[in-house]
């Protein structure tokens, strides 16, 4: 199990919170030192079926900044994969990945799958 997240960010401490007090193992991987590649996002889409633009950080500075919520729905999916590719801070954090399962964003009880 991987956990994509950010050393800084409030929900990424409580996830790994979360997992430490239910004994969870997992890797944790610091999303602005080791950014998703193209290549991993495009696997992540196409293996878990999700809807790319569940992967941006809606309330993000960059998102806004960039005026991603006026621009996302006219950009293809290979222009979203190319911005959340360079920018580790548009992507949503944090991310739980495992064999058959992605967790995006921490939602205590979205996340008690994981316990089973």
């Amino acid at each position: 199990m991987e956990l994509i997240g950010y050393s800084k960010c409030s929900t990424c401490k409580k996830a790994k919170e979360y997992l430490n007090i239910n004994n969870i193992k997992y890797i944790n991987r610091e999303i602005k030192e080791n950014t998703p590649t193209k290549t991993e996002i495009n696997s992540l889409i196409n293996k878990y079926k999700i809807n790319i633009n569940k992967l941006f950080n809606t309330s993000g500075l960059i998102y806004r900044k960039l005026n991603l919520k006026e621009k996302l729905d006219k950009m293809t999916k290979d222009e979203k994969i190319e911005l959340l590719s360079n920018n580790a801070m548009l992507i949503k954090r944090p991310l739980l990945i495992d064999n058959d399962i992605i967790l995006i964003g921490f939602k205590e009880s979205e996340w008690e799958i994981i316990k089973k």
